[in-house]
């Protein structure tokens, strides 16, 4: 077959397929065909209350109806403001069953984020836990949302497991008031759904929309971005043939959570969609991480590098046996060089024959849309394209291709590229472009090279670039740099606004467990520095953290130490101005180096 452009990846897929054929049909349609084939098998466990694809499936019927019982039409969209529980994975695929539209929410979100998410998807309804009700009540007034259903974790527990759950979780939640009249309890909910006569399943194609997800994209401004039946199904397909070992009834600890592409799906739809069991966790932490891979001993694992960099940190994890693993996958942030060969180091050490995977994706693709081979990888590379995907480098801002070898524009083409930015027209047409191979193009904002065998390296945000002296400085590189000192675990790079570089460069440092935060290591790493980056690039400081700030799905929230430098330079200047009084020209030019 005549390829539409450059593919120079496809010598190195060893024994996978790259051209699939995907069904025209809905992401419930999809699971129903595996529910059809193995309805006894486990389609996921909660707390350790396991479900068939048999039950699940009539489960989620139950669900659409009870939705088509609330008035929710084909087209209409409902938030879910959910963890990783079976309400979630059940209204999401009834939802689907029903044709109407999932608009997947983080359940932390502030009051602000939800009316923002409710408003800009036009919701005609929502549902959430109890413990969560209370920001629902208090934006009631500005959203006017018609129909809040309200679960608990005790609906999906054993009943054993339910009393316990109401004796100790439990009691901390308030009952939700009686006279809020917008409130359907899950069990009248699902009782409605019970008695519903009307029409339910709704025919879904691939093209399809059906899913809303949030991103900041490629401006850092939170966008929706809607993403069809296709997109989903293709995901899942691409993922088992790059893996090449996943078998029917292959278990996966679901940790990332259902409101990212990466949990949703990777971690739900894929396992779903070819017959695996999602081992659901809804909240988990770095100690418990532990305990939850050596009682379920899953045989895949995905998440963050953060979740990893927490792993090596669990002082718990010296009896670990992970001979159980067949893929460990990373994806959502840049894995750096040196946490990749700590980890695996990490893994060989507890009996896994298998190493960590990068991939690299956008939620604009749902997630993944590259990963490293299964039986090759590269120092520094997120791998090769998925099947019927097309990657190329182009100069940035443009659609010119570049050289192999040479930096530019990650873009990509392929089957799980969104529909649209919802409600931003002009955010989509500067992101999907056509080409003049025909082609729709996604611009991914993201700054990488390819080399001559089609391996892609992430280079870093074309935004998150630091300008000192008139020379580009990519903080990535710098963490590669200082995450390989022996002494460090993990580090975040910044610029800090300065009169007369206009950005210098500061460098926050988690230390590894055994070593202390002193002015001699201190001293030791500036040192190392001074030997590994070059004096424009050089560090101006480097601040010893415990912990460094994380997104809701677990990035380095490197906004979050901008802004507290940011906000320490302006008090220091005001600091000044009361001093001293108000100065001409800008008073950060005489601010110690110190602050």
């Amino acid at each position: 077959m005549n390829e539409p452009c450059k593919t120079p990846w496809l010598a190195n897929y060893g024994e996978v397929r790259y051209h699939l054929d995907y069904p025209d049909i809905s992401m419930f349609d999809k699971v129903c065909e595996i529910a059809e084939q193995y309805p006894e098998h486990t389609a996921y466990e909660f707390m350790g209350k396991k479900t068939s694809y048999r039950e699940m499936v009539r489960q989620i019927k139950l669900t659409g109806a009870a939705f088509r019982a609330q008035g929710v039409a084909p087209g209409d969209k409902v938030t879910l403001c959910l963890p990783n529980t079976p309400q979630t994975v059940c209204c999401f695929y009834a939802l689907n069953y029903i044709g109407a539209i999932a608009n997947m929410i983080h359940p932390l979100s502030s009051e602000g984020e939800i009316i923002f998410y409710l408003q800009d998807s036009g919701s005609v309804a929502a549902v959430t836990l109890d413990q969560f009700y209370p920001k629902f009540a208090a934006i009631q007034d500005e959203t006017h949302l018609p129909r809040l259903i309200i679960g608990s974790i005790a609906d999906a527990l054993s009943p054993l497991k339910r009393a316990g759950y109401k004796l100790t979780e439990g009691k901390k939640i308030k009952p939700i008031p009686a006279e809020d009249k917008t409130v359907v309890t899950w069990a009248d909910f699902l009782a409605a759904g019970a008695a519903y006569t009307g029409p339910t399943a709704h025919p879904g194609y691939g093209k399809d929309a059906a899913v809303i997800l949030y991103s900041g994209g490629t401006s850092g401004k939170t966008k929706g971005i809607l993403l069809s039946n296709l997109n989903f199904n293709a995901l899942g397909m691409q993922t088992i043939a790059m893996d090449n070992h996943f078998a029917v009834g292959d278990k996966v600890l679901s940790v990332m959570p259902m409101f990212h592409g990466f949990g949703l799906g990777v971690s739900i739809h894929t396992f779903l969609s070819h017959g695996g069991s999602c081992i659901l966790v809804p909240r988990f932490n770095a100690a418990t991480y532990a305990k939850l891979l050596a009682k379920n001993k899953p045989n895949y694992i995905a998440g963050v590098p953060t979740l990893y960099e927490a792993l090596l940190r669990n002082p718990d994890i010296d009896d670990l046996d992970l001979s159980c693993l067949k893929g460990v996958f990373s994806g959502g942030d840049s894995l750096s060089i040196e946490l990749k060969k700590k980890f695996d180091r990490f893994l060989a050490e507890h009996g896994c024959k298998v190493q960590i995977r990068e991939g690299y994706g956008t939620t604009e693709c749902v997630t993944a849309s590259c990963l490293t081979p299964y039986h090759q990888s590269r120092e520094g590379s997120i791998g090769l394209p998925y099947p019927d995907t097309y990657y190329k480098i182009c100069k940035s801002g443009g659609n010119e291709e570049v050289p192999y070898g040479e930096e530019g524009e990650i873009c990509l083409s392929g089957p799980t590229v969104m529909l649209e930015y919802v409600n931003q027209p002009e955010e989509t047409a500067d992101t999907l472009r056509r080409h003049e191979d025909g082609l729709i193009w996604l611009h991914t904002g993201d700054l990488g090279v390819m080399d001559e065998d089609g391996f892609v390296y992430f280079r870093q945000r074309i935004k998150r670039m630091i300008v000192s002296s008139g020379y580009s400085i990519y903080p990535s590189q710098l963490e590669n740099i200082i995450d390989a000192h022996p002494k460090v675990l993990m580090s975040c790079v910044i610029g800090v606004p300065d009169t007369l570089k206009v950005q210098k460069v500061k460098g926050f440092v988690m230390l590894r467990p055994d070593f202390e935060p002193t002015q001699e290591v201190h001293d030791e790493l500036m040192a190392y520095c001074r030997r590994n980056i070059a004096k424009y690039a050089m560090p101006y400081e480097l601040e010893f953290r415990a912990e460094l700030p994380k997104t809701l799905v677990g990035k380095v929230a490197y906004k979050v130490l901008e802004d507290e430098e940011e906000a320490r330079r302006l008090a220091a200047v005001s600091a000044l101005t009361d001093a001293y009084g108000p100065t001409e020209g800008e008073a950060v030019a005489v601010i110690p180096k110190s602050i």
